[in-house]
């Protein structure tokens, strides 16, 4: 664990904090789940490629065709190679980092696989029908070619560590003698990859000092919403006991809007229980309380997935683009967009894009009023494309830009409000529903719950709706959504 040592000079809030520590979103955590699983994908690669091409190079050229024997060669060595690594401990941050102190291992290993390899081949009497000089070829091409990637991984890995993309930048929750006894416990642990940011406290007494066990004191929980709306936080240590448990209540129900992990202290509790109950940050253990929604390859697979379809869903729409961004300019004077900034990921504000369907006049930049049935400020366009939701199409390029997701929490315009009130005020979980990217359709608008939100219930169904999709996130389901966002758009009613 590393220890920062620049500490807040004003310990107001969060937006007085020195931010030469506090703001660092330019560098981003890495996953090493992600890290270590590229790696075997490529060491696979490397082997089957290598395999391939000195195939293509030699026995190919020489006359001899692709024969089963030969695929399922290159095929079973290969996908070996990832579980021989496995288990030779090659598959690690530590190793990756440090490659010359692992290279024994990763020549053994090869060498191993090449030695089962040829048993195979001696066993089966089929020696005759490989090339052995073949094999030869590819044990050293192979072998140069994983040597020269792990050296580049390794060096990448370094800049990573150097950058502080292979931490976690964590804050502890709840000072004093057990936040202070928690931090040290940190940092005497072995293979711990967090960096504490500070310390964020209720109490303001003499039981929760100013500076905790090295770190500052960094404000109450309502600093820490601010904070971490404003800065990178990965990771909320809560260092409460179990027997607070009205207290922790409380304090969960305030932090669980916040897209991050959420870990409970469980390193000075009497009762313990299996290993397997608990997760590890070194060798402290730790309840999980509350997962980001989207972490390590889901978050990667959800990218694609946005990035993929909404490519192919531009060059299929895009007449139909056309033609309404006519219509659009033919109904009304105006500017054919409408630009709107909307809350998105971690309550930041997202400019988001429609066609415009209200007259150029009245457009409502922060929804302040909201649209409703035969509103006289919407064109007869408009009422067509908002009728139909084809006023969203533009949304697509949001989602090649990375602000939205195909799928995912509709974002609200900033004053949207349900009978005359904000929807946060009448909502108590509403900010829960930016724990995840928002997206052009979702669970709610397939349910029915698109268009107008003039009362408390609509809004409130909504959020419940954008919550279970949060908590039960897949591929599949996103999937299906998208299937059933088409058949949506003919039997609402609330849309004007």
């Amino acid at each position: 664990m590393h220890k920062n040592p620049k500490y807040a000079t004003d310990l107001a809030g969060a937006d007085t904090i020195d931010r030469g520590f506090a703001d660092r979103r330019e560098s981003r955590w890495i996953s090493p789940a992600i890290i270590l699983g590229s790696v075997r994908l490529l060491d696979l690669i490397i082997a089957l490629v290598a395999g391939f091409d000195v195939w293509v190079a030699y026995v190919y050229r020489g006359g001899q065709p692709l024969g089963l024997h030969y695929v399922a060669a290159l095929l079973l060595t290969s996908a070996s190679v990832p579980i021989v690594f496995q288990t030779l401990g090659l598959y690690s941050i530590p190793a990756l980092r440090d490659v010359f102190a692992h290279v024994a291992r990763l020549i053994l290993g090869w060498t191993g696989l090449f030695t089962a390899l040829a048993a195979i081949v001696f066993l089966t009497e089929t020696g005759t029908e490989f090339s052995r000089v073949w094999l030869g070829l590819w044990f050293v091409a192979g072998l140069a070619l994983l040597l020269v990637a792990r050296v580049a991984t390794s060096a990448l890995v370094r800049k990573w560590n150097e950058d502080g993309r292979l931490e976690r930048r964590a804050v502890i929750v709840g000072g004093g003698r057990r936040g202070a006894d928690l931090i040290q416990t940190l940092e005497q642990s072995k293979g711990t990859d967090i960096r504490i940011t500070g310390v964020f406290d209720d109490r303001s007494d003499a039981r929760s000092p100013q500076i905790v066990a090295g770190y500052p004191k960094l404000g109450n929980i309502g600093d820490l919403i601010q904070f971490a709306r404003h800065t990178r936080i990965d990771l909320l240590i809560v260092s409460l006991p179990l027997t607070a448990e009205n207290r922790l209540l409380e304090l969960l129900k305030k932090l669980w809007v916040l897209p991050v992990d959420i870990r409970l202290s469980a390193h000075t509790n009497k009762l313990r229980f299996r290993r397997r109950t608990y997760s590890f940050i070194g060798e402290v253990p730790f309840f999980d309380v509350f997962d980001k929604p989207l972490a390590d390859w889901d978050y990667v697979i959800k990218s694609i997935e946005d990035r993929v379809l909404a490519a192919l869903a531009l060059i299929v729409v895009s007449p139909v683009m056309a033609l309404v961004a006519l219509a659009v300019k033919l109904d009304s004077p105006g500017p054919v967009l409408f630009r709107q900034d909307r809350y998105g990921f971690n309550n930041e504000l997202t400019p988001v894009f429609k066609f415009r369907s209200l007259r150029h006049e009245a457009a409502d930049a922060d929804a302040g009023r909201l649209v409703t049935r035969n509103d006289d400020r919407v064109t007869r366009v408009g009422r067509f494309i908002r009728k139909t939701s084809l006023d969203e199409l533009p949304q697509l390029f949001n989602v090649l830009a990375g602000d939205l997701s195909l799928v995912g929490p509709r974002p609200h315009a900033v004053m949207a409000k349900a009978e005359n009130e904000l929807y946060v005020d009448v909502v108590e979980s509403y900010f829960a529903r930016h724990r995840m990217k928002p997206g052009i359709t979702g669970w709610a608008q397939v349910n029915g719950w698109r268009g107008e939100t003039d009362s408390v219930e609509k809004i409130q169904r909504r959020v419940d709706y954008d919550l279970y999709y949060i908590e039960n996130w897949s591929i599949w389901f996103d999937l299906y959504i998208l299937a059933l966002t088409p058949f949506s758009l003919f039997k609402n009613d609330n849309a004007y």
